[in-house]
């Protein structure tokens, strides 16, 4: 469980299939506090450390399976990338921003990007079958990140990225065209699903 607070922004320092996919990330975290079977998650992806290090820098490795390529933007990653990080929530911590599983939902599209003063307006686009799940002033996450939706039209929806969230997070490099994971609110999930069954 998460709160789509990013706490640390990592970086890929490879990857490599060996059966799943595995990846070492780069990490400001101290390792000496993060066990082997610890969830951490990775732009809004909760993986699963498998191995930790400390050359050349602090890094821990994950493995992921093909389902999760697959419904992710995962299969992007390279060398050099950079992730928002965050480590899975503990009794006691505070919850910031909304429950977040770790589980993508879908891969969303940034179909445009405007300054806004001195925020930055963007619109993604969500698959269809997700769309019905987004709604003015609700929560998403998106690459891991706890937002308020703006507005909805169809399939598309608006974030509005403060300063702050820009320099704290991967966000500060959003371009048009970009694909960014996508989580639903989980409310919004259940009261839906309470909905068809109705």
């Amino acid at each position: 469980m998460f709160t789509g607070i990013v706490t640390d922004i990592g970086q890929v320092l490879k990857t490599e299939q060996q059966g799943d996919l595995r990846a070492r990330i780069g990490t400001g975290y101290d390792i000496a506090g993060i066990d082997i079977g610890a969830s951490i998650a990775c732009d809004g992806v909760c993986l699963t450390v498998v191995a930790l290090g400390r050359e050349p820098q602090n890094w821990f490795d994950v493995q992921i399976s093909a389902e999760t390529v697959s419904k992710t933007t995962l299969s992007g990653w390279s060398p050099g990338k950079r992730l928002n990080l965050e480590r899975a929530l503990r009794v006691g911590d505070e919850l910031g921003g909304h429950i977040v599983s770790g589980h993508v939902d879908g891969v969303a599209k940034v179909i445009r990007v405007t300054p806004d003063g001195d925020s930055l307006r963007v619109t993604f686009r969500a698959p269809e079958s997700l769309a019905k799940f987004i709604a003015p002033k609700g929560s998403v996450a998106l690459n891991g990140t706890s937002l308020t939706v703006n507005e909805v039209e169809g399939c598309d929806f608006g974030i509005n990225f403060i300063p702050h969230t820009r320099a704290a997070t991967t966000w500060g490099t959003v371009r048009e065209g970009d694909a960014v994971n996508l989580e639903i609110d989980t409310m919004a999930r259940y009261v839906a699903r309470l909905r068809d069954w109705g």
